[in-house]
């Protein structure tokens, strides 16, 4: 920094202004002691840094089988919003969400000196280890269900669940069937209350749920046993599928059978993934917003780092990502006797 002080001709509190993007520096001022760090090739220490402000600039993400598009682009939102905000993100990615498993990672970005923790949690076991969280370690979890006395951000997947149940009873269909996500998940049970909720309410048949475990292959198997019952006369016309991979396997399984979408049945995925468009057909989908996602976490994390000692007593918050309707071409009114639409609007169908 002294160096830098030299060639810009300023004082080394002047560059440290510069570098902390303090207001109070004239611009032909800032625009020096740029070219200054530009031409010396100054990189500041951040191990020094650190152990004068006590803060190490770093942020710690526990997530899981990345190689699943939510979990994926959620850890992606995330990195992208702490790099906004002037931070770097170290990532623990586990095999398996166990209790074990989380405070291994959390241990072990502790011992790393993160400034806070976003643990992705979207397993009910995640979040009940999210209980014994650190003393005074500001943390967050992204779904989370409601764990413990830990913020908690997440997409409203009960609302996500209705917009796709609704859509396909105001399209005439009688019920609708659903090819849910794992058990043990929480996305998977809040798109089941969802989906149940309005058939419920609406007063039509509560059908049998269908597990799939998110892969292709599952879905596929799953509309496999869907092709089987229509072949044998069973009224199904309409299908909500947890997510957009298990989607694409079900159309497959309907195409090998010869049953046309959305002729003879409408399916509804849930995500959308950046291929939905291209399935054939280019499939009706419910939108999660991950960016969303990421900058609330940051903005809830960062607000905890700022209250320093008095985290422990800082209140904890609940924020909720509103989901959104994607209409495509996998969907239809249906033709022929038909009980009617359910009662009230939906909001932000473009059908």
């Amino acid at each position: 920094m002294a160096d830098v002080a030299k060639v810009a001709g300023v004082s080394h509190q002047t560059v440290s202004r510069v570098l902390n993007d303090h207001p109070n520096v004239r611009a032909e001022t800032r625009i020096r002691v740029l070219q200054a760090i530009d031409q010396l090739g100054y990189r500041r220490n951040l191990t020094a840094r650190a152990l004068v402000t006590k803060h190490s600039r770093t942020l710690g993400v526990v997530s899981f089988d990345t190689t699943l598009y939510g979990p994926a682009s959620t850890v992606y939102g995330i990195e992208q919003a702490a790099r906004e905000a002037g931070y770097f993100v170290s990532i623990v990615s586990l095999r398996t969400i166990d209790r074990t498993g989380v405070h291994e990672a959390i241990g072990y970005l502790s011992e790393q000196g993160v400034d806070g923790i976003v643990v992705v949690a979207p397993q009910r076991s995640a979040a009940q280890a999210l209980e014994d969280l650190p003393t005074g370690m500001p943390a967050v979890a992204v779904e989370g269900g409601h764990a413990g006395d830990v913020s908690v951000v997440c997409v409203d997947q009960v609302e996500g669940a209705r917009l796709a149940t609704r859509h396909l009873l105001d399209l005439g269909h009688e019920t609708v069937w659903h090819i849910s996500g794992p058990a043990d998940w929480l996305e998977a049970e809040g798109r089941v209350e969802g989906w149940r909720e309005v058939l419920t309410a609406a007063g039509r048949p509560v059908p049998e749920v269908l597990t799939g475990d998110w892969s292709p292959r599952s879905g596929y198997e799953a509309g496999k046993r869907l092709a089987a019952m229509v072949e044998a006369g069973t009224n199904v016309t309409a299908i909500f599928v947890a997510n957009d991979q298990m989607a694409l396997g079900a159309l497959r399984a309907f195409t090998e059978e010869g049953v046309k979408i959305p002729g003879r049945i409408s399916v509804v995925g849930f995500d959308d993934i950046p291929e939905s468009e291209f399935f054939s057909p280019p499939l009706t989908t419910i939108r999660q917003d991950f960016g969303a996602v990421g900058r609330r976490c940051i903005e809830v994390l960062l607000r905890q780092i700022d209250a320093g000692d008095a985290a422990d007593s800082y209140e904890r918050e609940r924020h909720v990502v509103p989901p959104r309707f994607v209409a495509r071409a996998s969907t239809k009114p249906i033709t022929g006797p038909i009980a009617g639409p359910i009662a009230g609007p939906v909001d932000g169908l473009g059908v």
